[in-house]
């Protein structure tokens, strides 16, 4: 099986970018999408109607914003919206879908640049999410969460570590958020794989970034525990362009 993930950064811009050519031509069995900025009328039809996959779209409240969407080549057995914390949904970061044997979640995790009330809100948000996590574990369940996570967890996993300190996306209460979910029953499938290799999936658009790769790893697959053994590859397609984000791949089971 495999999942891909991509913040496209504007489903709408995107799709002028090149968007659908490359979902319609990758082979994968679920798409998932972070930080569509628009509304499910707004989507074009180009991309709403991928090679006849499901398409399921949680959009925010606010125009132009966030939201993510989840495109299944087979549709799962349920599938749900939020973690049921009003101004979490409102902004429209999470799809949970369920398939044979895990959970699904495509989540766009918030960003802290906004200030210090955002990083509380980001802390907030893995908290809840690791608590629902926990309690799926608990009852037996797998689980592979993916999406734009908003952090880089650890120094290997952006450009310039040292420079970035004080910043959102590598501070340390940040930072712990991840270790705590690698504490809780989740393996980072990414860096069990390949421990030392350095790549990113975010570049900003300022000062020739990408050209020159500097970059920050912030969408991951976190995969439970159990789930490790079945994972046989993560690619991260940093050919691919039109976002600032890439896409990236996980290729599960047979």
């Amino acid at each position: 099986m495999k999942i891909s993930t991509w913040n496209v950064n504007g489903i709408r811009a995107a799709t002028n970018k090149g968007f659908v050519e490359w979902a319609e031509s990758y082979e994968k069995d679920v798409l998932c999408l972070q930080e569509i900025k628009a509304f499910p009328e707004q989507i074009p039809d180009a991309a709403m109607n991928l090679n006849g996959y499901k398409v399921y779209i949680n959009s925010a409240q606010r125009p132009g914003y966030s939201g993510v969407a989840s495109f299944f080549k087979n549709e799962p057995q349920e599938t749900r919206f939020g973690l049921g914390v009003e101004d979490f949904d409102g902004e429209g970061r999470v799809i949970r879908s369920k398939h044979d044997y895990f959970f699904l979640y495509n989540i766009y995790f918030p960003n802290g640049q906004r200030g210090q009330d955002r990083v509380d809100f980001k802390l907030a948000f893995y908290e809840k999410l690791l608590e629902e996590c926990i309690s799926l574990h608990e009852q037996g369940e797998k689980i592979i969460i993916t999406g734009d996570f908003n952090t880089s967890h650890t120094e290997i996993d952006l450009a310039n570590p040292k420079e970035n300190a004080k910043t959102s996306g590598f501070l340390p209460e940040e930072r712990e958020m991840i270790t705590k979910y690698l504490n809780h029953g989740f393996k980072d499938a990414y860096r069990i794989l390949y421990p030392e290799k350095v790549e990113y999936t975010w570049w900003t658009y300022r000062f020739g970034a990408r050209r020159r790769n500097i970059g920050w790893r912030l969408d991951y697959f976190l995969v439970s525990d159990s789930l490790m053994n079945d994972v046989n590859d993560v690619i991260i397609l940093g050919e691919v362009e039109g976002s600032d984000h890439c896409p990236v791949t996980l290729i599960i089971g047979e």
